[in-house]
């Protein structure tokens, strides 16, 4: 039976200007897929506020129901993976991309696309985290896997405000590490310090660092950046660290030598969390749900609705957002 429900809607004019505002849509022009899910919470992310831009390589066709992240109850399931009442998260893959995403009361999915909440966690939660937690927690687990221990010195996060690097520090500190955070923004020292960092610095410090090979100063690091802030970053890691690299805020350019590579055996770890795995996404779920739950998930978000979205994105766009917008759809 088809439903009525509230979404946030991006059109293109004949002009190429482009519009977001909520309106009603209907879920009979959802599209095809086996899984109906009646959307509670959603969040915001950087890829979000450029698809509702029209940014080429995130959105091409419009209008369009954005939002790369999504949870929820099944409402209806064409197959025997999932019933009705079973709550789950969407995220990755081509949600809020061409596919109807998370900033709707409704989404329609391929059931490959679909993880049960796991034990620990509740919808409100999962989305605190989102996207932004899930790829911290990869390229944690990334560091881990490369035998990052807590003993092995300071681990940097750049970016550290943002939503990735929020939960970077936060987690990282969980577990034992030692965090120098990375900021261009100095009035968040106290924030990241309550986060658990050891010590808060300006990026531009990064940036003031002479080629080829600065001073050994962090074991490992999490770069939610790119550009010459990788690229300076990787020249100050300890032999043998690792650093993992999951973003591109400063720039999709990496302006660097290989000296890092082959004088210290440094590591620069790729990370994905659009194709990851089924397995390797509900794996990484379960883990935030448990032995890397964060007890102050709540101060982390600013819960916002629907109708504020559009503002939300504008400071997206604008580089003003500190941490997370959680948004209840409820």
């Amino acid at each position: 039976m088809a439903k009525n429900y509230q979404a946030l809607w991006v059109t293109k004019s004949e002009d190429g200007e482009f519009t977001t505002a909520v309106t009603e849509c209907n879920t009979d022009d959802l599209p095809e897929g086996d899984v109906l899910v009646r959307v509670a919470y959603s969040s915001l992310n950087y890829k979000d506020m450029l698809s509702t831009q029209g940014h080429p390589g995130v959105t091409r066709n419009f209008p369009h129901q954005p939002g790369i992240d999504a949870a929820g109850v099944v409402e209806a399931c064409s197959n025997a993976q999932f019933k009705a009442g079973d709550e789950v998260i969407v995220s990755g893959y081509d949600l809020g991309m061409s596919t109807a995403g998370g900033l709707g009361q409704y989404i329609r999915v391929p059931a490959k696309w679909v993880i049960p909440i796991p034990t620990g966690l509740t919808a409100k939660e999962a989305m605190a985290y989102g996207t932004a937690g899930f790829t911290s927690a990869l390229c944690i687990d990334k560091l881990l896997q490369m035998g990052a221990a807590p003993g092995d010195g300071l681990v940097a996060v750049t970016g550290a405000t943002g939503g990735v690097g929020v939960f970077a520090v936060a987690i990282l500190a969980k577990l034992g590490f030692e965090v120098a955070a990375a900021t261009g923004k100095p009035e968040s020292a106290d924030m990241l310090r309550g986060l658990g960092a050891k010590e808060v610095f300006s990026r531009q410090e990064l940036l003031d660092v002479n080629p080829p090979l600065g001073k050994p100063r962090f074991a490992h690091a999490v770069d939610a950046l790119g550009g010459e802030y990788l690229a300076k970053l990787l020249t100050v890691i300890d032999y043998g660290g690792s650093v993992s690299c999951c973003g591109l805020a400063a720039s999709p350019d990496l302006p660097a030598t290989v000296m890092p590579f082959i004088l210290r055996d440094v590591n620069l770890l790729g990370v994905d969390c659009v194709e990851q795995p089924w397995a390797r996404k509900d794996a990484t779920w379960k883990k935030l749900g448990t032995d890397w739950k964060l007890d102050a998930l709540d101060a982390m978000v600013e819960e916002i609705t629907l109708d504020s979205v559009p503002e939300a994105l504008d400071k997206l766009k604008n580089g003003t957002v500190v941490g997370r917008y959680l948004v209840n759809l409820k």
